[in-house]
């Protein structure tokens, strides 16, 4: 199953019948939940219930404008009023021929008079809301299938961007691994000189040696390097499962920060290779802010 993006569109125009045709669209972005916005002509109000249901059927989350555009041009025709249009030519025939006025009937005039210009409505307003009703909803799941095949196309590429993050956070946690033995032993050598420094020559070696453990098990990074692969293993299980993951994924990217940020804070100021492992801590953190923000679009 592949993971969605929030991000797509699909559309479809349909003709219902000689004189009625309209657009139906389908547009989603990112959001915290499933968000639909509803653009229908008037006197379809009772279609709204039947795509709600639809769409929720279909789509997890998202904010998700649905449009239907009716070609009002191609339901109706175009004609005058030929008795009002006559009546109007005969009047000025009489007008003129009474007072010998000279001159000639303007059709503008004419067509500008109240009622001249009429619309046929073939079929009947009942009858075209009813058959366009029918026909959005005939298509709304296919369309629906569109739009999530475009949805998962962008998911895909989500995951691949995600996956790579994957591969350098993990590089980055066996670098920190590789540094421990170092920064470690960098801690032991800091202590005892300043021990030495503060007790002189002689100072109980015995004391040193427990100053020592509490100091190493304090600055132990090993359980956050643990935890850290748990997630990355977790975090790529997830993407190649698929489905409904990006509240989980999100989640996760924030133990990760949680545990880039213990790991800085323990190896802090230790200098030499504890510098090193401050930087790739840094690089940690920024992957994960990369991915935090790729993760706001999957659904």
């Amino acid at each position: 199953m592949p993971i969605y993006s929030m991000t797509g569109f699909a559309r479809t125009q349909v003709r219902v019948n000689d004189q009625l045709s309209y657009t139906l669209s389908l547009k989603s972005v990112n959001h915290r939940f499933l968000d639909v916005q509803l653009r229908l002509p008037s006197g379809l109000d009772a279609l709204e219930m039947d795509l709600r249901k639809a769409l929720k059927e279909h789509l997890v989350r998202g904010h998700v404008d649905v449009t239907v555009s009716v070609d009002r041009a191609s339901q109706q025709k175009a004609g005058y009023n030929r008795e009002l249009v006559e009546s109007y030519l005969a009047a000025f025939a009489a007008a003129q021929q009474e007072h010998e006025i000279g001159g000639q009937p303007d059709l503008n005039v004419a067509l500008r008079l109240p009622g001249a210009l009429q619309n046929d409505n073939r079929g009947g307003g009942d009858e075209d809301l009813a058959a366009l009703s029918a026909s959005v909803q005939r298509e709304i799941v296919p369309l629906l299938g569109q739009l999530n095949v475009m949805r998962a196309r962008e998911g895909d590429a989500l995951a691949a961007i995600l996956q790579g993050t994957m591969d350098k956070l993990a590089a980055a946690t066996e670098g920190v691994a590789e540094l421990v033995p170092e920064v470690e032993q960098r801690h032991q050598d800091r202590l005892a000189q300043r021990l030495e420094a503060a007790t002189g020559a002689e100072f109980n070696r015995q004391r040193l040696l427990e100053e020592v453990a509490i100091l190493v098990e304090r600055s132990d990074i090993s359980e956050e390097l643990a935890r850290m692969t748990t997630h990355i293993g977790h975090f790529r299980e997830l993407l190649n499962g698929g489905g409904e993951v990006g509240k989980k994924l999100d989640f996760l990217l924030q133990e990760m920060n949680r545990e880039a940020n213990t790991l800085l804070s323990k190896t802090g100021g230790v200098g030499g290779k504890g510098t090193h492992v401050t930087e790739l801590g840094l690089a940690m953190k920024s992957e994960i802010e990369k991915a935090r923000e790729q993760i706001q679009n999957v659904e």
